[in-house]
């Protein structure tokens, strides 16, 4: 019997300047689970505290699914995974605030909550074989405002609705077309061309390139919104979370059928 490889995430020093940090969940289709996304938090505040510029960031080359996103396996016992002090969401403010460049290597499908954590990289390099799909709504999850934004800010408001309202996958050559994608390149140039974008990054005064980063990240964040559409959201998400029909989905998923939601 083949042993299942356990869950890691494990940190190469190219050089001083660069690290490459692979999060590996092979059994679950690299999903983002809870023990993967603390162990990821703590790597990147690691290589902070080690003050290293660069960050390559994957789950390897030439796999089928780069991640699976939210592994929904823990859902069982977290209704909203995507709340503020979650391990996700933990996991992508350290990758959005990490004091360097965080280039997302991606090679195969993308899902849910792991389009979220590649978008949260400063940078994207990815082969053909990379899709970005958001699938919350096929289970009755709803997203978060932070997450939309981060989302909304990259994409134009209908291709993020399609994404969102159909889970169609956005292809490699859509996402290069939107800006998603910084370069779109073959498989086998894949590791190389990213090493090349990182040490073109490394070579640059690490100071400048952190202050325009922060700089960057408060501009994006800069969403006042009033109180009353806050509270108006949070139970919206409550009442979705809370929700037969989120059950529901939980249960065709596990079952492996076609969910039948009815709105309650």
């Amino acid at each position: 019997m083949k042993a299942v490889e356990p869950v890691s995430v494990n940190v190469e020093l190219i050089d001083e300047r660069i690290a490459s940090v692979v999060f590996r969940n092979p059994s679950r289709r690299h999903a983002l689970s809870a023990g993967l996304l603390h162990a990821l938090d703590a790597r990147l505040a690691a290589l902070a505290e080690q003050r290293v510029p660069v960050v390559m960031l994957g789950s390897g080359v030439g796999e089928d699914v780069w991640s699976a996103g939210h592994d929904l396996g823990e859902l069982a016992e977290d209704r909203d995974p995507l709340a503020w002090g979650k391990p996700l969401e933990q996991a992508l403010r350290r990758v959005r605030s990490y004091p360097g460049v965080v280039i997302a290597m991606v090679s195969g499908t993308v899902w849910g909550g792991a389009v979220d954590l590649a978008m949260s990289c400063d940078l994207i390099v990815a082969d053909a074989s990379a899709r970005f799909t958001m699938t919350p709504a096929n289970i009755g999850l709803p997203y978060t405002t932070s997450g939309l934004l981060r989302l909304f800010n990259n994409l134009p408001i209908h291709v993020l609705k399609d994404m969102f309202f159909c889970a169609r996958p956005l292809d490699a050559a859509q996402a290069e077309r939107f800006g998603v994608i910084n370069r779109l390149v073959e498989r086998e140039a894949l590791q190389a061309s990213a090493l090349e974008m990182a040490r073109g990054i490394a070579a640059k005064a690490p100071l400048a390139i952190q202050a325009v980063k922060e700089q960057l990240r408060i501009l994006e964040d800069l969403q006042p919104l009033p109180v009353d559409a806050m509270e108006r959201i949070a139970e919206l998400r409550r009442i979705a979370c809370e929700s037969a029909d989120m059950q529901e989905g939980l249960d065709a998923f596990a079952q492996r059928r076609a969910p039948r939601f009815e709105g309650r």
